[in-house]
């Protein structure tokens, strides 16, 4: 008989502490797939649903939507993949895979019945987790499933806009905000063959940015700074959740240039249209990516020897990883290790 209780962490209460939450996840549904976790990365939506910052927090709150494990149970209509599989599942869980959008291979973009792994749906801080058959991700054998987990949410939503931009090594990219995403553009971008900017406002970190791949460093912070990279960008990342100053953003884009936004700022953007009509520019954004940007991804990744640079924690020591990432000090993205 199977044994459909999953053991997780879970937060009761916006703001609080995790604590052990054990619950029955039901009979397997014919489109899931069951995962026992390995790894799963710790991400700032984690926070920011666990403390209902975007007010659709479901309570229990399960997180973790970077996971990495390996297949246990295959619903009747799952395709393409085996019990024993190692894969990855992001931040979609599942999509109702006959809108538009879906069945133009949009499935990010779903606009009937779509679910986040950890919005109203059960994620990663577990040992198992179940998701609808084709956001199963499978791990190329040369990627390490240790450091893999971070690609499946902060990986994509850097690297989808690279490839929605059409951007080639001959572009100039700047990345805006240099932490768990902003790390990851960097190395994706140098393997892409990209002039690449690093934007922090933590100027402690220019060797080691260089050392991934960054061509230059500029303080995020200073005018005159900004003022120095008019007209230089074909592509703004913009990994961070604050107001900046977006005017001398955009003053730092050539023709044609784009920011696009990929951090949740809560405040409107004061944004001049004279600059884009003179300059034919645009901002844009974009959530994470499709499961075959997934894939692209990661084999992509697994070519390149693309890896986060992880700090590894148990998950029973879940609550102590958070601190260290509400710290700002994380070196770039906290991975927890399943040990239940």
């Amino acid at each position: 008989m199977t044994d459909n209780t999953i053991h997780a962490y879970a937060a009761l209460e916006a703001g609080a502490a995790l604590v052990p939450y054990d619950f029955d996840a039901g009979e397997l549904q014919a489109h899931q797939v069951e995962v026992k976790v390995e790894y799963c990365g710790l991400c700032h939506s984690d926070v920011s649903v666990i403390n209902n910052e975007w007010r659709n927090a479901v309570y229990p709150v399960v997180a973790g939507h970077e996971i990495i494990g390996t297949i246990t149970q295959l619903g009747s209509e799952a395709k393409g993949l085996k019990v024993g599989q190692r894969v990855g599942i992001g931040w979609t869980a599942e999509s109702c895979q006959h809108c538009d959008p879906c069945v133009s291979g949009q499935q990010v973009l779903c606009t009937g019945d779509k679910t986040a792994t950890i919005v109203g749906h059960a994620g990663g801080f577990a040992d198992k987790v179940r998701a609808g058959w084709q956001w199963i991700i499978p791990l190329p054998e040369d990627l390490d499933p240790e450091s893999a987990g971070p690609l499946l949410c902060g990986g994509i939503t850097v690297f989808d806009p690279i490839l929605k931009h059409q951007i080639q090594a001959i572009h100039h990219v700047g990345v805006i905000g240099i932490g768990g995403l902003g790390h990851m553009a960097i190395k994706l971008l140098k393997a892409w063959g990209c002039e690449i900017t690093a934007f922090t406002s933590s100027l402690d970190k220019t060797e080691e940015l260089k050392a991934m791949g960054a061509d230059h460093v500029v303080n995020s912070r200073d005018a005159d700074a900004l003022k120095s990279q008019r007209g230089k960008f074909d592509l703004l990342l913009c990994t961070v959740n604050v107001s900046l100053d977006w005017k001398s953003y955009l003053n730092t884009l050539a023709p044609n240039g784009t920011i696009h936004m990929l951090g949740m700022v809560l405040e409107p953007m004061p944004i001049p249209a004279g600059t884009l009509i003179s300059g034919a520019k645009s901002v844009t954004g974009s959530p994470t990516g499709s499961p075959f940007a997934l894939r692209q991804l990661l084999q992509f990744a697994a070519r390149k020897n693309i890896a986060p640079q992880i700090e590894l924690y148990p998950m029973s020591q879940i609550n102590e990883a958070l601190e260290r990432l509400h710290s700002g000090q994380a070196r770039y993205r906290i991975v927890l290790k399943a040990d239940f």
